[in-house]
């Protein structure tokens, strides 16, 4: 089973660049963060004509995710618990059913620039209701993937100029503290598992020829329970999409389970 996580950065605005992937890539489900649009203005029956099933949680202009699935989907939620005041559109489950059966969570993480400041401390909050939520997903004891935005630089190696980034809500101690406490809970981290090289970076700024200069960052993540863990068989990052036609400033990055 192909997973994958992708911030596209407006559905309206990348469409073109989306469907060029998804046909070149053709993961069983797309996790997409980003995708600015209301559900009901989401190009659903495009991308269900590709073969896709499609499940959003949209916010006008901001926001937003979505799940693109070619195999089955059962129990979709929307909204992360423990806030029911927090009406900003940035997690979405479902359980995609292959030959095994999988909980996905697709996140959006909050920026939390300027840090320290009240987006920062929703950020954190954020990051607490999140740990909530995954120490509860263990308890179920089944496959279980976090993957999305993480808006989370986890090490300086992650960055290409990681003194650019010391006081950036990504980068920030309490940040890298809080993902750390989700990876202690017992989750895997995909990418890094499996790839220890140095310059392995999901976004690249549209300012300052970042790209040309591969003045990159790494914050697009997926997270495994121990049990999805155990049916990983590689995780790639799929950089060459950042030079196409309108691209999104992340790029997909996306696990293979033997599932």
């Amino acid at each position: 089973m192909k997973i994958a996580t992708f911030n596209i950065n407006g559905i309206k605005a990348r469409i073109n660049a989306l469907s060029d992937w998804l046909q070149d890539a053709a993961p069983d489900v797309a996790l997409l963060q980003e995708i600015k649009s209301v559900d009901e203005n989401f190009p659903r029956e495009h991308f269900e004509d590709m073969g896709y099933i499609v499940e959003t949680h949209g916010q006008k202009s901001f926001n937003g995710v979505a799940i693109l699935s070619k195999l089955p989907l059962e129990d979709v939620t929307r909204g992360l618990p423990g806030d029911d005041s927090d009406e900003q559109a940035r997690w979405i489950e479902a359980t995609v059913v292959g030959d095994t059966a999988v909980r996905l969570c697709g996140l959006y993480l909050p920026n939390g620039n300027p840090a320290p400041g009240p987006k920062y401390d929703y950020k954190l909050a954020w990051m607490e209701r999140m740990h909530a939520r995954a120490q509860e997903l263990l308890q179920g004891e089944e496959p279980v993937v976090m993957a999305g935005d993480y808006n989370v630089i986890p090490q300086d190696e992650d960055a290409a100029r990681p003194e650019a980034w010391q006081e950036d809500a990504l980068a920030r101690p309490e940040s890298r503290a809080a993902f750390r406490r989700l990876l202690n809970l017992g989750y895997t981290e995909a990418f890094r598992a499996v790839n220890q090289a140095p310059e392995q970076y999901s976004f690249w700024d549209y300012q300052a020829g970042a790209w040309n200069r591969n003045d990159g960052i790494r914050i697009d993540h997926l997270l495994l329970s121990p049990q999805c863990a155990d049916l990983l068989r590689g995780c790639t990052i799929d950089k060459q999409v950042r030079g196409g036609e309108k691209p999104s400033d992340h790029v997909p990055v996306w696990i293979d389970l033997a599932a």
